[in-house]
Order: structure tokens, then C-alpha cells, then sequence
């Protein structure tokens, strides 16, 4: 979509005397190609020459546009004062204060509440019910007690304490716990209104939306705001809600738009002159979502369609309204969208959905038609628009359209407006047909996860863009949002390599989209749109497979979608989710990495290349789904297989994962056999889902479950054995019976297997497999081992039992170590920075942005001869024993290092010896070494020359290291005064170099 005017972009425009004229429906009257940020290319091989970025117009109207969007705490305000009197009536307490300041707190359930204050004395409520559709829970028991210094308000699941003077709050658990304080009264200003809560030791925080960069946010600082710029660290659909590892989450209930810094204090800033929050406490980070949706709503369940492949795009531009190129080939008038379809189908590709409209002047033609030549195709059809939706009713209701994408007349302004406009199409939707709402919005808010899918906004096709994008997705789950996603590829640039890597994660979620529209027209060899069937070899088999995998993953990814609309758990998670006790999960560790339901890990590959390092596994055992190589977690692996085909894949032992046969779109074949695909490891259950797929029928119960258990050995040989329960419940078009199949990823073949008590027969070949009704076969060489078994038809419950079972052996991996935590590191020092021309400031090596890099100063007259060093803060003792050097990012190559020393060490000024040393190679790729652990708090990485030999330079996109806890160093050495770090190995030092 076109880049519209939001809340700071219009008004840095209004003020700097920019902005076109606007027409009545918010529209932008600019053309596609004016209203784009222009791309930067950074392809120069020396530093460019100091610029002058900033003038004092434009620094002095910045500071007027972003007043309002300052971090908290910059002024203290107003506060309430003392409690001069304290009353309860049932589940509220109402408080007054020495300032007049009205405070209310209202328990709508034992383990939700809501704390207002109102300085002039009023009560306001400006969102109603929009963002809360749900308080009505019952009522809880409530208890006051004044405690002298303060009034305990109480139920069975949390204590509320309102300290007198002056008046804070604080919240504990029933066995006194503390959940979280206030570190100072909550203050406000004419304009803003900001909380301080006291940061614990170790305590992280997640949510506040869709945001643009890594999902732990301890100690960052948060927009929450619009301003639809989608770059790094913006937030593409806010959410005025974040959730603690303590296991309480916080709501602001408002429109208004804030700040949020996760700093000690916690201080979280809203623009208005009023305080109104919810608060929720559970024992997980699951629990806190689920009490977070049951009052704001569950994730709407998609139609099954939408979980295939979308497309969005103009095919009327021979219209002489549109905005773009009236001459695209193939793209005259809406109906030449078929073509499209029918190649896909050629390419034995799968896609599902197309949004074949415009609104910047495209409009449609022929939409009946085309909405039945597409179904032919097994295509559904939405619509893109800008302009409104003042015709949804025919759209809908005549023509068959299923599917709407917002754009900027209706989410320029961000906020309840966007809001509004997802309503506004949901109804258009379901009160003109049976269908479910699927709905596309850039502009989202908190409570958007029960209407619509939310996506990055126009981003770019490169590996820097996609690095912060994967944990975006995955934190906008920490916020409720089941369906988040951003365009394949991005909208601009890319290349046949990025497309094939994006598309491969973004398949194991449950929504994603491409945009050929805008895409680059033959960048490279091979690569004309956005189209994944549009691709030469090997990019179109690469592509062809992924979207395959999703296919034959429907019915499990369907529940996992299905679980989240009743749970609030989202079906791609952060590992957090599903590991909460595991450091290593806690932290943006694992920022690259996500849970596809509960099963699934997937590890994206987002530098190029075709290894991965840094994949961390947590305990358990995991499976490398396309090798069937297991092993036993916690590890992390370090170059790990990627080839361009299969981004990395684990399943969890014990998974239990359902499979349809292979299709192109949902509805192509009967599902006359349904897979069970079983990693067996001690007891494990899985529940399916399944309804119609299309309608809302199901929201009055019309849907089946089926309930798989699998008892197995823990590990060895055993018996395994598989109970297929009875599918329970109906839906319009459910089969009275179907065949089934299990694979079930073993180490050698049974001794027997049966169906219930009847001996199976085993088959000789994979042929006389595939011919028999009912039967068993092994297969080595598939995966690793891998056993499969005909059930043949079944109507009801079934058993099979394997006997003499014997499961994979693990293996501990490649790597050993996790990689330890980015967020509490500090730069000690770095020799030369170059800060006045692209902020190469040295922190930028390890903020966790490959778009930002440290870069040795070039614009100050001579630059510094090498060698270069930085110097780093972990923030704790460590045994590390690896190092990673992600080069530049950017589109230069100057600075990359070639000769290295790694130091670490218990003091920032006395090093010893290298315990690494080595050469890495001039390319982009991601260098790792490995060495001996070594003890210290300090990390010192020198470059001795440049790989290219292109100048003194020194640059890195990232450093990141791995390693474990080390005990606290002794009394002398570093504690006393700073004895060297550790002495080189034997043999010169050198430790294992790689080249990524």
C-alpha cells in the first residue's frame, strides 16, 4: 500500500510546509511512486564523505512534532496526593484524595482489575466498549482490609494493596508474591499521563502489538503510536497492552497514543490526561493472554482458505484513473487476473486467495465474472481498496468477493479510526453472506486480533528487513494477534534468494501474502514479480516445496489457528511461550527462531547462505523434519544444513502432527486418507479440529474433534501405541469414515504391528504398499527411518500398536552452547567510531539490528590505521566459547575483517592472550569461532586487517557470542584489581574459524 500521512509524518509534513491537499475521505492525492521513501543503495566500496543530515529546521520541528511522543518520566506532573478516604461497595473500591484526584478499582473477575484515576474528580470512558467487548464475568468475592499503611483489597487470586500516603499501588500473589509496585505516585500532565513500576532483577516484558524489532523489551523503549513509517523499532499496530515474566499483564484502555520504556522504573506513557488500565494475573504468559482476550476478544478464526498463499495487485490499470503504469502487461482490465491464476496452477503451485483491486485509481471491472472464473480455479477472491465501502453489499452479497485489504482512506490516521474501518468491513462481510470475516489492516490496535490479519506495511526484499522482521511477527502473538504477517519478498527490491527464504518461514504461519504489484521488474536472472511460480530454477522447485509443506500441514495449522480463537495463544510463538522457565527462551536469544504451534520449530534463515547458526533447542528431543536427524536439547547448533530448499525444522518429540494429501488449494481432493506424521517420546495427545472451513457455522458448534494419544518408551526399544479416537461432533460436508495413515519416525522396523489385535501384514516393497488396502513398511533410507502404516478405512476408534519399537538416538549437535543474551551488554570502548556521518557508533554492533553497523570514523580527516578493536560489557560472568561476525548489511563491503584476535577476559583493561585467532573470507556471510570456553565478564574482538584490502576500515552488522553461566571470579584476579584473562591454548591460540 501506498505510504500515507500518520500522526507524525503529516504533522513534521504541515510544519516543514509539504503536505499535498488532502480529499475528504483522507485519501493521498500523491502518486504511487511520489509518496514512496526512496530507496538508498549502498553499494560504494570506500566510506562516503561526511553529510550534513540534519538542518536546525528541521531538528527544531522534529522536537515540536515528538514532544508528545517523548519518552515518560520527562516531566514530573501531577499527582494524586494522599488517600484522605476509602470506601468498598461489593467489587469497587473508590478512593479520595488531598488533590480532589477520583481513583476507582473494580475487580470484574478474581483475577482482573481495573484501576482509574480522574484528576479533575470525573470518571471518562472515550473507548466504551470498543477495545473491551467483555467485563462481564460475574462477581467475584472481594475483601478491604485497612492495614494501617495501607488498604488491602483482596480475592483468591491476587492482593491489591492502595498505600496511603502517598497513594501507590502494588500487587501480590495470595502467598505474597509480589507481581508488581509502583516505584513513585502515577503523574500527569496537561498531556500525558505516565505509570512507574519497579523493574525486577531479572524480570522481561512482551507485547504492545505488532512492533517492527525484537520481542523481549527489557529495557527498550517502545512507540505506542502510528506513524506508518515501517522501518526498524516503529510499531506497525500498536497495542496499549504488554505482559511481564512475572505473570501479570497491564491494559491501558484508551485511544491515546504513548510510550512505553522497560527501563528501572518501568515507565509507560499515554498522551492524555486520564489513567485507565486493566490487570491481569495468571501463573503463565499463556494465562495472562488468555485473561487478555477473554475481555478485549479471542482471534477470530480464519477461513481455511486464508491460510493459503494470498496475492494482492491492480489488473485494471488501463484504467485513466490509476496512478500507476497504464501499460502493465497482462494487467489491463480485472479480469486478467485468470491468467495469473491459471499459471499458478500450471507452475503446480499452490495459492488460495487474490485480491485483484486497487483502489489508487484502479477500481474493477467484470468482478462477477472474475470471482467465477477464479473459484473455477480454486482461487477466492477479495477486494483491495482505498476508497471506501460503500459498495460491499453487491461486492459481497452479489458478486462473490470474500476478502478485504484496507488502505489509506481508511487507516491513515491510525487509531480508532483504522479500528472502525476493520469493523466497518468485517460487517460488510457477515451481513451479506454466510462467510467469515477475513480482513488485511496496517493500523492495528489492541482488540484488532478478534477482527483482522495485520502485516509490516511496505517494507523492503532484503535480509536486514527480514531479521527484524520474523521476531515482529512472532511478538505481535505476545499481544494476542494470532494473524501477523508481512509481504513475501517485502513491496520493493529483493531478489529470487530473499523470496525463497521469506516464503519458507512465513508458511509455517498462520497467514501471508505477496505483492507483486510493486515488486522489482527483473532484478536478476530469473526473477520478473512477485509471483512464486514466476521464478526459474532452483528458486520455483524451492518455492514449489514450501508451499506444498503448508498444504499437506493445513489440518494442523488450522487447529493450532482454531486454539488460539478460544485460548488466546497465538499459533506462531515465541519460545517463551512454550518454555517460560528457560533463560535462554526468555530473551531476544531466540529472536530468530519461533514455535509453529506446539510442535513445530522453525529457524529462518535470514542472512543468505545455506547454513544456520544460533539455532537454539530447547530441552527435549527434537527432529530435523526433512533429515530425520534427532537431537537432545537444551543445544544450540551452529552450521546447521540450510540448502536453498529447507529452511530449518524441528519437531518436539512426542509431536503428533495431522496431514492432508497433497493439493494445491483447499478443496482440489477429497481427504479420503488423513496422515498422522508421529515423533514418538513418552505420552503425548493431540486434539483435531475440523469444520467447513468456510462459514460461521461453526460459532453454533457445527465443527468435529478427534483426539490421537501416543504412548511410547522415552527412549530405547518398547512398544508403541497409537490410540486414533472416534471422530466426535458434525459439519455440513463431514465423511462418514476415511482412510488412514500413520508415519511414525523410528530407528529400525518393529518386530510386529497391529490393528487392534489383528496382526498387519508387512509389505515387501514400497509398491506393494501403496497397493495394499491395509498393511506395513519400513523405510530406511526415508528421513532417517521412517515406518508406515495403513489403517484402511475407519468409521470410529481405532488402535495400532508397534512392538518392539526401537526410538532415534540423539545427539548433543554441533554446537553445545546457547548464545547468550544481547540485552544487558555495554560497549567499554572502541578505538575508532564513526558517529557524524551514518552513526556507525560501535553499540550498533550488538543492538540487535543487522541494518545498523558499527563502522571506524571516515569523515574526520585521516582515519585511524588498523588494527581496530571493541571492547564489550556482558553484563555478567561467562564461559564463552564461540564467536559470531555478521559483516555489513547494507549493501557496502568495506570494513569487513579479515585477521582476527577474540580476548576474553574478568577485566576491561588486562587481557592475556587471544584465545581465538584467524582469518575470515571477504563475504557477507555470517563468521563463526569456536574455542575453548573462556571465563570472563569481557569480551574484546581485534581486526587486524581488512578482508578486501580495500582501506583501514573495520565494520560489523553484529557481534554475538555463545557460551554459559560462569561462578563469580575469585577474590584476586579480576575482582582485585584485574589479572589477565585467560592464556592462550596450546598451539598458538588459534581456535576453530568458519565462514558462514
Amino acid at each position: 500500500m501506498p505510504q500515507p500521512s500518520g500522526t507524525i509524518r503529516s504533522r513534521l509534513a504541515r510544519a516543514l510546509g509539504h503536505l499535498r491537499t488532502r480529499d475528504r475521505t483522507g485519501a493521498c492525492d500523491r502518486t504511487r511512486t511520489g509518496i514512496r521513501t526512496r530507496a538508498r543503495t549502498r553499494t560504494r566500496t570506500r566510506p562516503p564523505r561526511q553529510r550534513v543530515r540534519r538542518v536546525g529546521l528541521v531538528t527544531a520541528v522534529l522536537s515540536t512534532v515528538l514532544v508528545g511522543l517523548a519518552p515518560a518520566g520527562t516531566a514530573a506532573g501531577s499527582t494524586a496526593g494522599n488517600i484522605t478516604a476509602f470506601r468498598q461497595s461489593g467489587t469497587t473500591s473508590t478512593v479520595s484524595t488531598s488533590s480532589g484526584t477520583a481513583v476507582r478499582v473494580v475487580f470484574i473477575r478474581a483475577d482482573i482489575f481495573r484501576i482509574q484515576l480522574a484528576p479533575d474528580g470525573r470518571f471518562t470512558d472515550p473507548a466504551g466498549s470498543d477495545i473491551t467487548v467483555n467485563t462481564a464475568f460475574g462477581t467475584p468475592t472481594v475483601t478491604a482490609t485497612d492495614r494501617g499503611p495501607f488498604y488491602e483489597i483482596a480475592t483468591g487470586a491476587v492482593t491489591l494493596r492502595a498505600y496511603k500516603r502517598p497513594l501507590t499501588f502494588a500487587a501480590y500473589r495470595p502467598d505474597g508474591t509480589l507481581l508488581w509496585q509502583e516505584s513513585k505516585p502515577t503523574a500527569w500532565t496537561a498531556s500525558r499521563t505516565t505509570q512507574y513500576l519497579t523493574r525486577g532483577p531479572a524480570e522481561q516484558y512482551y507485547g504492545t502489538g505488532l512492533r517492527l524489532g525484537p520481542w523481549a523489551l527489557r529495557d527498550q523503549t517502545v512507540p505506542i503510536a502510528v506513524d506508518n513509517e515501517w522501518k526498524q523499532n516503529s510499531n506497525a499496530s500498536p497495542a496499549p497492552f504488554y505482559m511481564s515474566s512475572n505473570g501479570y499483564g497491564v491494559l491501558r484502555n484508551t485511544w491515546a497514543p504513548g510510550s512505553y520504556a522497560f527501563t528501572d522504573p518501568v515507565a509507560t506513557t499515554e498522551n492524555e490526561k486520564r489513567f485507565d488500565a486493566y490487570y491481569f494475573v495468571a501463573d503463565s504468559l499463556k494465562g495472562v493472554l488468555g485473561a487478555y482476550t477473554d475481555v478485549t476478544g479471542k482471534p477470530f478464526l480464519a477461513p481455511i482458505w486464508g491460510l493459503e498463499l494470498g496475492n494482492a495487485d491492480c489488473f485494471n490499470a488501463s484504467n485513466p484513473d490509476y496512478t500507476g503504469d497504464h501499460t502493465r502487461a497482462r494487467h489491463q482490465t480485472t479480469p486478467d487476473v485468470v491468467g495469473y491464476a491459471q499459471d499458478a496452477r500450471k507452475a503446480d503451485m499452490p495459492s488460495g486467495w487474490i485480491l485483484p483491486n486497487d483502489g489508487y485509481g484502479c477500481g474493477y471491472t467484470d468482478l462477477r465474472q472474475t470471482v467465477s472464473d477464479l473459484a473455477g480455479l480454486g482461487f477466492h477472491t477479495g477486494l483491495w481498496t482505498s476508497t471506501g465501502l460503500s459498495d460491499i453489499g453487491t461486492e459481497v452479497g452479489t458478486d462473490g468477493s470474500r476478502g478485504v485489504k484496507t488502505d489509506v482512506a481508511w487507516i491513515g490516521g491510525g487509531y480508532k479510526y483504522a479500528f472502525d474501518g476493520v469493523n466497518q468491513a468485517v460487517a460488510g462481510i457477515e451481513d451479506n453472506s454466510d462467510a467469515r470475516r477475513f480482513v488485511w489492516t496496517v493500523d492495528g490496535w489492541a482488540g484488532t486480533q478478534r477482527n483482522a490479519v495485520v502485516w509490516t506495511g511496505d517494507t523492503r526484499g532484503d535480509w536486514p528487513t527480514m531479521g527484524w522482521t520474523v521476531p515482529a511477527v512472532v511478538g505481535a502473538g505476545l499481544s494476542g494477534l494470532n494473524y501477523a504477517s508481512g509481504d513475501v519478498d517485502g513491496i520493493f527490491g529483493g531478489s529470487p534468494e530473499t523470496y525463497t527464504r521469506d516464503l519458507q518461514w512465513k508458511a509455517f504461519t498462520p497467514a501471508f501474502m505477496t505483492m507483486s504489484g510493486w515488486g522489482a521488474t527483473n532484478p536478476s536472472a530469473g526473477y520478473t514479480d512477485k509471483q512464486p511460480w514466476r521464478f526459474a530454477e532452483p528458486y520455483l522447485s524451492a518455492n514449489r516445496k514450501a508451499l506444498q509443506t503448508k498444504m499437506r500441514l493445513m489440518p494442523y495449522l488450522y487447529t493450532m489457528s482454531q486454539a488460539a480463537s478460544t485460548t488466546g495463544v497465538p499459533s506462531t510463538r515465541a519460545l517463551v511461550l512454550e518454555y517460560p522457565d528457560d533463560p535462554v527462551a526468555q530473551g531476544n536469544a531466540t529472536a530468530q527462531e519461533f514455535m509453529a504451534g506446539d510442535s513445530f520449530l522453525v529457524a529462518p534463515v535470514t542472512t543468505g547462505g545455506t547454513t544456520r547458526d544460533g539455532i537454539y533447542l530447547p530441552a527435549g528431543t527434537w527432529t530435523d523434519y526433512w533429515t530425520g536427524r534427532v537431537y537432545q536439547g537444551p543445544t544450540t547448533l551452529n552450521g546447521h544444513p540450510a540448502p536453498l530448499d529447507s529452511t530449518p525444522v524441528f519437531v518436539k518429540g512426542g509431536g503428533i502432527v495431522p496431514m492432508w494429501p497433497q493439493m494445491n488449494h483447499t478443496g482440489e481432493k477429497p481427504v479420503s486418507t488423513l496422515t498422522y506424521d508421529l515423533y514418538p517420546s513418552g505420552r503425548s495427545a493431540f486434539s483435531l479440529y475440523e469444520d467447513d472451513g468456510l462459514t460461521r457455522a461453526y460459532w453454533a458448534g457445527a465443527s468435529a474433534r478427534q483426539q490421537v494419544t501416543v504412548d511410547a518408551p522415552a527412549s530405547g526399544t518398547g512398544t508403541v501405541t497409537v490410540d486414533v479416537g472416534a471422530s466426535t461432533g458434525s459439519y455440513a460436508g463431514k465423511p462418514a469414515e476415511r482412510g488412514y495413515e500413520l508415519t511414525v519416525h523410528l530407528a529400525g522396523a518393529p518386530g510386529a504391528v497391529n490393528l487392534g489385535p489383528a496382526p498387519l501384514a508387512r509389505q515387501a516393497s514400497p509398491a506393494d504398499y501403496e497397493a495394499a488396502a491395509t498393511g506395513w513398511f519400513f523405510d530406511p533410507a526415508d528421513r532417517g527411518g521412517v515406518l508406515r502404516v495403513k489403517a484402511g478405512s475407519q468409521s470410529g476408534a481405532f488402535t495400532v500398536t508397534l512392538a518392539g519399537a526401537t526410538l532415534p538416538t540423539p545427539t548433543t549437535g554441533t554446537g553445545g552452547s546457547p548464545v547468550l543474551d544481547r540485552s544487558a551488554w555495554k560497549l567499554v570502548s572502541a578505538d575508532s567510531q564513526e558517529t557524524a556521518a551514518e552513526n556507525g557508533a560501535a553499540a550498533n554492533a550488538f543492538d540487535g539490528s543487522s541494518g545498523s553497523l558499527w563502522h571506524t570514523a571516515y569523515s574526520g580527516g585521516t582515519p585511524a590505521a588498523l588494527p581496530h578493536e571493541i571492547r564489550i560489557d556482558l553484563g555478567a560472568r561467562y564461559a564463552v566459547d564461540g564467536l559470531r561476525y555478521l559483516p555489513r548489511q547494507d549493501g557496502g563491503v568495506n570494513g569487513r575483517i579479515g585477521r582476527y584476535e577474540v580476548y576474553v577476559s574478568d577485566s576491561a583493561t588486562s587481557w592475556g592472550g587471544p584465545v581465538a585467532t584467524g582469518t575470515w573470507g571477504d563475504t557477507g556471510t555470517e563468521k563463526t569461532v569456536s574455542f575453548p570456553a573462556a571465563a570472563g565478564r569481557y569480551l574484546r574482538l581485534r581486526a587486524l586487517s581488512e578482508a578486501g584490502d580495500r582501506g583501514p576500515w573495520t565494520s560489523a552488522a553484529e557481534l554475538t557470542a555463545t557460551g554459559a553461566p560462569a561462578a563469580r571470579a575469585p577474590a584476586t584476579g579480576a575482582a582485585a584489581g584485574g589479572a589477565p584473562g585467560r592464556t592462550a591454548p596450546a598451539g598458538g591460540g588459534a581456535g576453530r574459524a568458519g565462514s558462514g
